[in-house]
Formats: structure tokens, C-alpha cells, sequence
């Protein structure tokens, strides 16, 4: 595998996510942020937080094994979510296990949470980019 997941000594243990990724792989794959449509364009889970977060990243691993790559690939997510509030975070979570479990992945990766005004379109609630790293 190319990618390592590290907690350094010295930083805090998070279970939900690492602190650092180790990439060693030779191709780097840079995913546009995934939001919630399906593969003809169509809304999913529209004011459903937890439904968009897993269609997010059921997408990323969709764009991932075109290129042969899978989640397991992931060294980065950067997820941006609309008016953020810590209240919205078990939502957050549920929609990374509903994935985790329709995948078969581990979802813990570093990761980095934005609060944000607005995304793209205004049904949005979330929107996931992701870099991979594949041998």
C-alpha cells in the first residue's frame, strides 16, 4: 500500500481521523470536491447531512477505481460543510460509517473540516476533496 497513517508521539490520538499520512507511491491523484449526485447528475439525500457525506465519499472511491485506485488510496480529505456547528458532527460520522460499510474501507484518514457559507448549488450541504496516492 502507498499510504501509511500516522499519530505522531508528542500530538494528540484522534480515533476519528490521523494526524499525518505517509505517501509512497508514484502517481498522485487530486479529486474535484464530491457532493451529493449520483451518476446521472440527480440530487441525493437533499437536506440530509449524513446522506450527503455518504454519497461524498461513495463518489471518491467511484473516481477512484476508474483509475485504479480505492479508498485505501487516500492520503487527504479536505471536507467543507455549510454553517457548520459541532452539534452537526454525529451526522458527519454517520454518514462516513454508512460508506465505510457499503465500501469495506477504514474511512480514518487525515483530514481537515471547513465551515462554510455556501458550495456550488444551494441543495449542498457538503462537499469532500480528496488526494490519493497509487503505486
Amino acid at each position: 500500500m502507498a499510504i501509511t497513517l500516522v499519530n505522531p508521539d508528542g500530538l494528540p490520538k484522534p480515533e476519528v481521523y490521523r494526524q499525518l499520512s505517509i505517501a509512497t507511491g508514484s502517481k498522485l491523484v487530486f479529486l474535484a470536491g464530491q457532493v451529493a449526485r449520483d451518476a446521472d447528475g440527480g440530487k441525493v439525500g437533499e437536506g440530509d447531512l449524513a446522506a450527503q457525506v455518504e454519497q461524498s465519499y461513495l463518489n471518491i472511491a467511484t473516481a477512484l477505481a476508474e483509475v485504479g485506485g480505492s479508498f485505501d488510496d487516500v492520503a487527504k480529505l479536505t471536507v467543507y460543510v455549510v454553517d457548520w456547528t459541532p452539534d452537526k458532527m454525529p451526522l458527519l460520522g454517520e454518514g462516513v460509517t454508512r460508506a465505510a460499510a457499503k465500501l469495506g474501507i477504514d474511512p480514518v484518514k487525515p483530514i481537515t473540516l471547513l465551515g462554510v457559507a455556501a458550495l456550488g448549488e444551494p441543495d449542498l450541504l457538503v462537499e469532500v476533496e480528496a488526494v490519493a496516492v497509487l503505486d
